[in-house]
């Protein structure tokens, strides 16, 4: 009962089940999963079932694909509220990506189709995932555009720029990037090396466009980013 109970507090917190009614929520609150990962822990690999739908409770999960010579891409990051494994919503196979905890987190299971019936009989709620998932679909487009047609140093403004709109706080320097990402995982997400973007990270902070402090970012001219990317 005591896990019910907190299932239900944190399915009220998510945006996507925001129209369901009270006693539809207690009902998934008594079969959904919520489990803690912690930091690194691997949620799931390319090839595992695609029979559960997740959604982050707390924490931070990284969705990549990895090549079979070991490369990563960063495809996202998806925070508390946010759903994740949703392809096997439209197809049911194995996965083809992979979900990792970039910090403690807790995750929650719901069965792909019990979400599934979830949405045919709930308009309000299929309308809502549509429109994420057709959000998702732009951000991929534009991801995509940008990997192929922008050099290191505007997509690694554009990136910092995103960063200081999803994660940044005001700062007497600037706009803090409140979140720990590291030169590698920059560089997954922008398609390039950590060399690089080392490097790159310090040619911008010898034209005042960011500093640092110990491992975190202070942008400090955003419009200087900007006509970077």
């Amino acid at each position: 009962m005591q896990e019910d109970r907190r299932a239900l507090w944190y399915l009220k917190k998510i945006p996507l089940f925001s129209c369901l009614s009270a006693e539809v929520l207690n009902g998934l609150a008594e079969t959904v999963v919520l489990e803690e990962a912690r930091k690194r822990r691997v949620i799931y690999m390319p090839g595992d079932p695609g029979d559960t739908v997740f959604f982050v409770n707390a924490g931070r999960v990284k969705i990549s694909r990895v090549t079979a010579d070991g490369k990563e891409l960063t495809l996202a990051y998806r925070g508390p509220g946010e759903l994740f494994g949703e392809t096997c919503i439209v197809d049911g196979g194995p996965r083809q990506e992979m979900a990792e905890a970039m910090e403690n987190a807790l995750v929650m299971q719901v069965d792909r189709e019990q979400f599934e019936a979830l949405v045919r009989t709930h308009a309000a709620m299929g309308l809502m995932l549509s429109r994420a998932l057709c959000a998702r679909r732009r951000e991929l487009e534009a991801r995509v555009e940008d990997l192929v047609f922008k050099d290191v140093n505007a997509k690694l403004a554009e990136l910092l720029l995103d960063l200081c709109s999803d994660y940044g706080v005001d700062d007497e320097r600037g706009t803090l990037v409140a979140v720990k990402i590291t030169h590698q995982e920059m560089a997954n997400m922008i398609g390039s090396t950590r060399e690089t973007v080392s490097l790159t990270l310090s040619q911008f902070k010898q034209n005042g466009l960011i500093t640092t402090d110990g491992r975190q970012v202070i942008v400090t001219d955003q419009e200087g980013l900007r006509a970077l990317s």
